[in-house]
């Protein structure tokens, strides 16, 4: 079952530090969209109406003041982080995820594995295209899937390694495994494999300008990082049950303008921070809680000293106090985490909890047997932007005679993902498929796991039994845990605290399914229609 309440946006995450950090991400897209022309992707019927002039008209409008605007539309390559959530306007998945966080019918109607459970079949619906006119088969599916595993840039490769090789037959897409693997309906939802028009595809760069999908929504204009106009898509699937004709995705000029925005009407949906939903409130707006998976990290590389000691990693474990970042971020929407994902979640193991509580006298202790003084040890945080995460990791270790020098480096991602860093932060907003969260953060090559090729011992063992467990199968839960039980022997990651996505919307747009981290607009509506 999730969690009754849960956390807000970023695994292979391309989201650094604390969830959704907005001033880096913001400054890098509006300094992208400097000098850019208008990219204008426009229909003939469209373009014969003046463009904006649907979006203008007295017709349901959803205006979305986004803090992280897509930087690329290819979902092989913006697949990743929080920016899945509006590619899912243009892209469609083989299945999706409901209220339980179950993996349920999308693009495929049905799916069934074989006695083995090394292979399985999805259904795709009948008659169904992408917004070009392509059909929606099984070949569109094979080529979906081969261009994540095999695009240079792709963000997704890593999620795919269960899959050996697609089959197309007709509306059938036989998926081949490597191994048992039940975890693949959960894993090729909307986070995973959003489905690009094979025909459009073929120039992977086109599509980033242009994105070609089979979702709710259809894009009609892009000025890069800054604006994206879309209009309903009478050929979705569910098109009955999408409710707003046309989307005005913009990138938020700056945090604190976005309240205001939302009172005057320039938006009537945004995404926010914690600090703003006292505010918003005040203005008379609603606050959505959104369920989610998200957890912030400290992460270490125990390739590198000092954290090749077990000492000085187990001294900054008990140096943690999770209770101030709950404290001082998340304005009473968070709770203490010490596992990748918040507490009641499935996923989430009660018999790990608390394994190294708060303990600064003990930590000064294992620094002395470590072999280090008050103040001898100096380490450099690298992070991408200012961020306070930061800073309170340096007041805590502080504390216990750890001086920590606080390194920005805009290219952080870079050194980040190669793992040549030592000591930095992350968050994560986790995936549907929660082996696929364990495996990005404690497996041998997992892209959150900074210190690869290092796992714990028992960690690969109790990921493969999660494999071979059936979703539905009365065990799931408990094998589920054993392997984050296994993960969490990691020396890698501290986590710190979860927090749940906060959306502020005006009243006129209905409340949103409580899917965990999607932005689900089946049965939404705004202003009546």
């Amino acid at each position: 079952m999730l969690p009754p309440f849960t956390h807000p946006r970023t695994g292979q995450d391309r989201h650094p530090a604390r969830p959704g950090h907005r001033p880096a991400r913001r400054s890098r897209l509006r300094t992208a969209a400097l000098g850019t022309v208008l990219l204008t992707v426009l229909t003939p019927a469209l373009s014969a109406c003046g463009g904006d002039s649907a979006a203008a008209s007295d017709t349901p409008t959803l205006k979305w003041a986004s803090s992280y605007f897509p930087s690329h539309w290819d979902p092989v390559v913006g697949g990743s982080g929080a920016q899945f959530r509006e590619l899912a306007l243009v892209y469609a998945s083989l299945t999706r995820t409901d209220e339980k966080g179950d993996a349920v019918p999308d693009l495929a109607e049905s799916w069934d594995y074989n006695a083995r459970g090394d292979r399985i079949t999805f259904h795709l619906r009948p008659h169904l295209k992408f917004s070009d006119g392509e059909p929606v088969n099984g070949a569109a599916v094979k080529a979906a899937v081969e261009r994540a595993k095999k695009q240079k840039n792709s963000a997704l490769f890593g999620d795919l390694t269960s899959i050996e090789s697609v089959e197309a037959k007709g509306l059938d897409a036989v998926i081949h495994l490597n191994q048992v693997d039940y975890q693949i309906p959960q894993l090729l939802g909307e986070r995973v494999l959003q489905i690009a028009s094979p025909k459009a595809a073929r120039n992977a760069s086109a599509l980033d300008r242009n994105p070609v999908g089979a979702g709710p929504f259809t894009v009609t204009q892009i000025v890069p990082g800054t604006k994206a106009v879309l209009r309903k898509n009478p050929d979705y699937w569910d098109a009955e049950n999408i409710h707003i004709d046309n989307v005005e995705l913009t990138s938020a000029p700056d945090a604190s303008t976005v309240v205001s925005g939302l009172r005057t009407g320039v938006y009537n949906f945004a995404d926010i921070d914690p600090s703003q939903a006292e505010a918003a409130k005040k203005a008379g707006l609603d606050v959505f809680v959104q369920p989610g998976f998200n957890a912030s990290n400290i992460s270490l590389n125990v390739n590198k000293a000092p954290f090749d000691n077990g000492k000085v990693v187990d001294a900054v474990r008990h140096a943690v106090d999770r209770q101030e970042f709950v404290d001082k971020l998340t304005f009473g929407y968070g709770e203490t985490t010490d596992q990748p994902f918040p507490k009641g979640y499935v996923a989430y193991d009660p018999a790990s909890a608390d394994a190294y509580p708060y303990d600064p006298a003990r930590s000064k202790k294992l620094l002395a047997e470590a072999g280090y003084q008050a103040g001898e040890l100096k380490l450099n945080l690298v992070v991408p932007a200012e961020d306070p995460q930061a800073e309170i990791v340096q007041s805590q270790l502080a504390k216990v005679g750890i001086k920590v020098t606080i390194k920005i480096d805009k290219n952080w991602a870079t050194p980040f993902f190669a793992k040549d860093l030592a000591f930095s932060l992350y968050s994560t907003t986790g995936r549907d498929s929660a082996l696929q969260t364990l495996t990005a953060h404690f497996g041998p090559h997992g892209p959150l796991n900074l210190s690869s090729p290092y796992e714990p011992s028992g960690f690969e063992a109790a990921a493969a039994k999660v494999r071979r467990t059936p979703l539905d199968s009365p065990d799931y839960a408990e094998v589920l845990r054993a392997a984050t039980r296994a993960g969490l022997k990691s020396e890698a990651l501290v986590f710190t605290y979860s927090q749940p996505n906060l959306i502020a919307k005006s009243r006129s747009v209905s409340d949103l399914p409580r899917n965990p981290a999607h932005i689900d607009w089946t049965g939404v509506t705004i202003g009546g229609h």
